[in-house]
């Protein structure tokens, strides 16, 4: 398969890396569920260190804050309680 060998840049490969972490880190029910503030925190954290690191722009950031913020009021709503 060397087809798809080095098709990304390291920096791009950073930035996948980066928000795959992220988004898994929003996938994470079981924090979530047991403390909505915590999951808030974590995520904001990532959001915020992958910008101090310039990995991403301050649009995707602001962008990746929003998603957090929106997720941590479904949260503390209940959703995944339904």
């Amino acid at each position: 398969m060397n087809a798809f060998k080095n098709l990304l840049t390291a920096t791009q490969e950073m930035k996948l890396q980066a928000l795959d972490c992220w988004y898994c880190a929003l996938d994470n029910q079981l924090l979530r569920m047991d403390c909505p503030n915590d999951y808030h925190d974590e995520l904001l954290r990532q959001c915020d260190e992958m910008h101090r690191q310039q990995i991403v722009t301050w649009e995707e950031w602001r962008d990746l804050r929003i998603e957090a913020d929106q997720a941590y009021l479904r949260a503390i709503a209940g959703d995944d309680y339904h």
